[in-house]
């Protein structure tokens, strides 16, 4: 990005009476080009506490109170204090009222004054002493003070309550706060705040720019559009700086770019595209959005951009894959702060350059919890989970604080590595550490637990919250369900959550019917298919889709796969084809498989996978030259297989194991276990190896030895010769698990008496006495 030289525009003196404020709902295009940019959330609003200061001090200087002629300043302090003190006693004795956005009724007062309302405690001992309008003052900033102590709806309810007693409900200082508190300070009163804001007669910029500002953060970031646009038609109010941020925050979440170029057009025609804060928010909205180009050249017609934006112009960089251009921007930065250091530390983890990430980390002379956390998680998010293991030793010996972040990043790294005893130990420390408060934490450890193998852990976690169940809490659990494929407990789990409330979303019902599609629930997975639509009005997304292909696929129903694939609404993408390829390669249907080979073909034709799933088909059927032909074509387009791998936990140290991989210490006593292991199946057990997993057209005797040294068959050899009798072994596989290792495991398990949990890309298979807990459906 090369800095222009153009003027900065200073905003003009004048009326915006002026300014063409549009009647049509639909932002009319400027006659001249506009500008686009791109922007991450609200970058510059990350300071959300200064951005709230600012704009309460606009508004309280259109404020006007008029105080008495002989109070003063400390006699207003202390009493403000004093009412503080005495109103936080009695707030909770208050009693529940549900009252709606308006004058309270006569019922409502009638209650409150019964049981002796709270502020009339606490005022009545100014009512005899001062005149009304330091009665006023006080009882403003009272109101003011008990609302932040309020975390949940009902006691604000309350409060809302005595304010329309008292009089205040007409007072735009305290019903601002009132609308702010419930739009923002709560997580479930948006419906509340949006009542608060209609009941309102006369509301002000700042009550509109709060109700843009939720709304830009819900679920359906475009409806702030709307309150955006009657301030626009307001008569007497104008959008300001905030209502372009807030606005354009709502197009950037929603990843739509013609909402964001409306807003950007109007911005010009209010000339506020150059403010510093809503030229960094366009830099932001252009890029979550795709537009880099746009994002630079707002960024460039900035004319003196502050710190924050150039982090905006980084991340953008990094937002639209440009690495290379992120680093560009970083050091031309005249200023650097921490967060600058932050944010091309977090370009760098997402975009998987690990090596990068470490040189920015090592040239840190500061890092805060948010470095280490950034280094926790972008190096457990692609399997570099000894690293992570690592940083977050590191950050405990130094005695650096923790935070939310490092503690999910880390449980996330164990997780995926299937780390129980490093999980469990982090459990234990979060717990006397008084992390266990904290929902996301809670939800971590339910996704760990549940991915480690051990549900009944997981289950543990989730029955003993110490905080409310949030739908991420039903959604870990029900997930963790599906994967030990424990369909019918799902199914319960989920008819639980909606008796106590809680409305599922679509990551739910993607649970759900996962969890139905790996316990063979057919029936069960249309129907809640169908509830999804007609009773929560959630729209089909394709993961939905996908698991629907799934369920059919695996219960051999391949033909209706096809026909529900073609029926779809949507266009199906790649991984829904592959998910059909998949089940035909598993019940070997050859002639479906190349139906679907060929649709791949021209949707995703370099993918490697779909060619190995073809091949398997070829193999299977014994149809060598077919699979000579696939990889031959792998070969000529430099396609390679993705190996096989399995790890196994012992000690808290994770040992991998890779098919073919070279010989080291570890390999070889693995092994030389396993030829024993093998030996004693064949005398005791009868086994047999099936050759038909393996997909080489070789000798039966080279079938035989192939087979038996698959990585998981390995992983768990090295367990029993490691592990002390009774442990149980813990292994995650990167693909799925093929049937003969499938067998070998309920054979060990019954012949060395020991319980063996195997995690391949699908499902765990629990294995104890000679059985599995899949049923031998996967």
């Amino acid at each position: 990005m090369r800095k222009s030289k153009r003027t900065h525009r200073k905003l003009p003196t004048a009326s915006i009476d002026s300014v063409p404020v549009q009647a049509n709902p639909e932002f009319e295009k400027p006659k001249r080009n506009i500008r686009k940019i791109s922007s991450q959330p609200l970058d510059p609003v990350q300071e959300i506490p200064q951005i709230e200061s600012e704009m309460r001090q606009q508004h309280l200087e259109k404020a006007t109170v008029t105080s008495g002629p002989n109070i003063s300043e400390q006699e207003v302090i202390s009493s403000n204090e004093k009412i503080r003190k005495e109103a936080t006693l009695t707030i909770s004795n208050v009693p529940d009222i549900e009252t709606t956005p308006r004058l309270a009724t006569e019922s409502a007062k009638a209650m409150l004054r019964a049981q002796g309302s709270m502020f009339t405690a606490v005022f009545q001992n100014f009512t005899q002493s001062r005149d009304n309008s330091f009665l006023m003052l006080g009882m403003e900033q009272g109101c003011v003070s008990l609302l932040r102590k309020c975390s949940s709806l009902k006691p604000t309810k309350q409060i809302h309550a005595h304010i329309c007693i008292t009089g205040l409900h007409t007072n735009p200082l305290v019903f601002g706060k009132l609308l702010l508190h419930c739009a923002i300070s709560i997580s479930d009163a948006l419906h509340y705040a949006l009542r608060l804001f209609h009941h309102f007669p006369n509301p002000d910029t700042f009550m509109y720019n709060t109700l843009i500002r939720a709304l830009s953060l819900s679920q359906t970031p475009l409806s702030s559009i709307h309150p955006f646009i009657h301030l626009l038609r307001h008569p007497t109010l104008f959008p300001d700086s905030f209502s372009f941020a807030f606005a354009l925050k709502a197009a950037a979440n929603s990843r739509h770019l013609r909402p964001g170029i409306q807003l950007h057009s109007q911005a010009i025609l209010h000339t506020l595209d150059t403010h510093i804060f809503v030229g960094t928010t366009l830099i932001s909205m252009y890029a979550e959005s795709g537009d880099y180009d746009s994002a630079r050249r707002v960024f460039d017609e900035i004319s003196e951009p502050n710190v924050v934006t150039w982090n905006a112009a980084v991340t953008a960089a990094f937002r639209c894959g440009d690495v290379a251009g992120a680093w560009g921007v970083f050091r031309r930065m005249p200023v650097r702060n921490l967060t600058s250091w932050n944010v091309i530390l977090a370009g760098y983890a997402k975009a998987g350059e690990l090596g990068l990430a470490r040189r920015v980390f090592n040239e840190m002379v500061l890092k805060d919890d948010v470095s280490w956390s950034t280094m926790i998680v972008g190096f457990a998010h692609y399997g570099s989970f000894d690293e992570a293991f690592g940083f977050f030793r590191e950050l405990l010996r130094r005695g650096i604080r923790l935070n939310e972040v490092s503690l999910t990043g880390v449980l996330s790294a164990c997780a995926q590595a299937g780390a129980f005893e490093f999980g469990r130990i982090l459990h234990s420390f979060m717990e006397k550490a008084g992390f266990l408060y904290i929902g996301s934490v809670n939800n971590a450890l339910i996704d760990t637990y549940s991915r480690c193998g051990n549900v009944a852990m997981a289950s543990s976690v989730f029955q003993n919250m110490p905080v409310a169940r949030s739908i991420v809490s039903w959604t870990s659990m029900i997930a963790g369900l599906a994967m030990h494929g424990r369909g019918e407990e799902a199914i319960q789990l989920f008819h639980e959550m909606e008796e106590s409330g809680v409305r599922p979303d679509g990551i739910t019902f993607i649970s759900l019917l996962y969890a139905c599609s790996h316990s063979g629930l057919v029936e069960e997975g249309c129907a809640f298919f169908s509830k999804m639509k007609n009773l929560y009005g959630i729209e089909p997304a394709i993961e939905h889709y996908g698991c629907m292909v799934d369920l059919y696929g695996r219960a051999a129903r391949l033909q209706k796969a096809y026909e529900f694939i073609c029926e779809m609404p949507i266009s199906p993408n790649a991984i829904i084809w592959r998910t059909l390829l998949g089940a035909c390669s598993i019940h070997g249907n050859i002639e479906l498989a190349e139906l679907v080979k060929a649709r791949l073909a021209v949707v995703d034709p370099n993918n490697s996978s779909d060619h190995v799933l073809l091949s398997n088909v070829y193999a299977i059927a014994g149809k060598w030259k077919d699979v000579a032909s696939i990889r031959r074509t792998m070969t000529e387009q430099s396609m390679r297989k993705t190996p096989g791998w399995s790890m196994i936990e012992i000690d808290k140290v994770n040992y991998s194991f890779v098919a073919g991989e070279k010989p080291n210490e570890v390999t070889e006593e693995a092994h030389e276990k396993l030829m024993e292991i093998m030996l004693r199946l064949r005398t005791e057990a009868g086994y047999a190896p099936q050759v038909r997993s393996v997909l080489h057209d070789i000798e039966e005797e080279e079938k035989e030895n192939s087979v038996s040294k698959h990585s998981e068959k390995l992983a768990a050899a090295f367990g029993i010769a490691k592990l002390p009798k009774g442990r149980v072994l813990r292994i995650v596989k990167n693909l799925r698990v093929c049937g003969d290792c499938h067998t070998v495991m309920k054979l060990i398990s019954e012949v060395y008496q020991v319980e063996i949990i195997v995690r391949d890309r699908n499902r765990f298979h629990f294995f104890k006495d000679g059985f599995c807990s899949c049923r031998d459906y996967w």
